[in-house]
């Protein structure tokens, strides 16, 4: 297909708007939705840098869709930029784990397309992902090494990083989990995540979702293709604890 060079040039600003904030406005969704040429190499652009447009709310986005994108969120970026000094990879599962937990929590383990809730609290999330954890552990050491082979995801050390967090052992059980370190690594958690605009802190505590969070758990979250049967294996264990313990 042949486009005109005021086409090009057009779709190019906007492509460039969102290499550069991540995203654009009402004006420039207007414009990617009203005009196919536009929209067409827009998304052709995005392509080539392993990157999908998606719009949510009042504006469009750019997100990476592999780790081969230059717009992707690196490890070292995150030490470097959210986790203290000497952290691991270990650190990377475990905050990766609890955005996922971040939005089971808000469509009810990722059984429903909208979200089951309005907001959450940090503590809150605190303990849902210790639920999670306490879960994971009541699988036997063998399937964990079998299923962190399949999804290049690292269970044993999320658990091990998780208990490394309880200051006070035995005595934080009988607190339901959270401690000084585990709540200080979910505030770092939650920065995470509203820098990357998926969370919005509304007073009183209160986190929400973004409209952006929403696309993308509808859009990636909920599709095998992505999730690589991830939350299947972290929630189908809820099932089958609750089925022995009836």
């Amino acid at each position: 297909m042949t486009y005109s060079e005021g086409k090009v040039m057009l779709a190019f600003e906007i492509y460039s708007l969102l290499s550069r904030d991540g995203r654009a406005g009402a004006e420039q969704m207007a414009l990617y939705k009203a005009d196919d040429s536009v929209r067409g190499l827009i998304d052709r652009f995005a392509h080539h840098v392993d990157c999908v447009i998606i719009l949510a709310g009042d504006q469009m986005c750019m997100i990476p869709e592999t780790k081969l994108s230059p717009f992707h969120v690196n490890n070292d970026f995150l030490k470097r930029t959210y986790l203290k000094s000497g952290a691991t990879n270990a650190d990377i599962y475990l905050l990766y784990f609890t955005v996922i937990v971040l939005f089971g929590s808000f469509y009810d383990s990722y059984q429903t397309l909208e979200p089951t809730r309005e907001f959450i609290r940090l503590d809150d999330w605190t303990l849902l992902v210790n639920d999670r954890i306490l879960m994971l552990m009541e699988h036997d050491e063998e399937k964990l090494l079998q299923h962190e082979k399949e999804f290049s995801y690292n269970w044993k050390q999320i658990i091990d990083k998780w208990d490394d967090m309880n200051d006070i052992k035995e005595s934080a059980k009988k607190q339901s989990g959270n401690t000084i370190s585990r709540l200080s690594f979910m505030d770092t958690a939650k920065r995470f995540v509203i820098d990357q605009e998926l969370l919005e802190e509304i007073g009183n505590n209160e986190l929400i979702l973004t409209e952006k969070a929403k696309t993308i758990v509808q859009r990636f979250f909920m599709e095998v293709e992505y999730n690589k049967g991830i939350l299947e294996f972290i929630y189908q264990w809820e099932e089958d604890h609750d089925a022995i313990h009836q």
